[in-house]
């Protein structure tokens, strides 16, 4: 990791909520679909209904990306800085679209330049690819793995690199902040608390508020994972 340049990371993170409100806003064959979907993953007791309303964000097809938050360290006058920017809105199409021209500008032709965040080989970069294609946008090449060798994928896991091989072992990024010492991002809200706040609160810049967060607690673990100083408050420019 410390042969890695920090200035050429790009660290991320993604809040997502379910595609539409309530269950019976689906069409029947996608309810009937969600029902086939998860009937493996719902106890018996639960009804596919009650199922849409707990965990429909976490699937692709089911679910939308309502931010995309980033972050990444420059120095200025030998003194790290970090800078954030999140992307955020209902459409969800609009929101992939100015991401992935950022994608897509110069700060991403240095073939050296990776993304970074937590679990997000198995849930942000996947979820990012789908809603993408779902919404007829293009991915960027940086996005692209399809024949690539795996040292040639520009994509950084913080979870995956605490794993040191152990392939069943997770870690949430609350507990690698508690075990470092780093403040945690779940202040305000969590993760099971963002389509509440979204559908009930309409609260998208709460939501990207925290997403900034955990865009910041993902840097500060992969500092740790460096034994790198870690970033002081006033070397952190939030959006907001």
């Amino acid at each position: 990791m410390n042969s890695i340049d920090i200035q050429h990371v790009l660290f991320l993170d993604i809040e997502t909520v379910s595609g539409v409100s309530h269950f019976d806003e689906l069409s029947d064959q996608m309810q009937n679909l969600w029902a086939d979907k998860t009937k493996w993953q719902r106890k018996e007791d639960i009804s596919p209904a009650d199922y849409y309303s707990d965990r429909a964000g976490i699937l692709s097809e089911f679910g939308k990306i309502v931010c995309i938050s980033v972050g990444f360290i420059h120095y200025q006058d030998g003194e790290k800085n970090f800078r954030l920017r999140s992307f955020y809105n209902h459409d969800e199409a609009l929101l992939l679209g100015e991401f992935s021209e950022l994608l897509q500008g110069n700060y991403f032709t240095n073939p050296r330049q990776l993304l970074c965040g937590h679990n997000s080989k198995e849930f942000d970069i996947p979820y990012i690819c789908r809603r993408m294609l779902i919404n007829g946008i293009s991915l960027p090449p940086i996005l692209q793995i399809a024949g690539k060798k795996p040292w040639e994928i520009q994509h950084l896991d913080t979870m995956e690199l605490w794993k040191f091989g152990d392939y069943k072992h997770y870690t949430s990024i609350k507990l690698l902040c508690e075990i470092f010492n780093i403040p945690t991002p779940k202040d305000d809200i969590d993760g099971s608390m963002v389509s509440a706040v979204y559908w009930e609160e309409n609260d998208l810049k709460r939501i990207a508020k925290y997403c900034e967060k955990d865009v910041l607690a993902t840097a500060q673990i992969f500092l740790r994972f460096r034994n790198d100083d870690l970033l002081r408050d006033d070397q952190v420019d939030f959006s907001f």
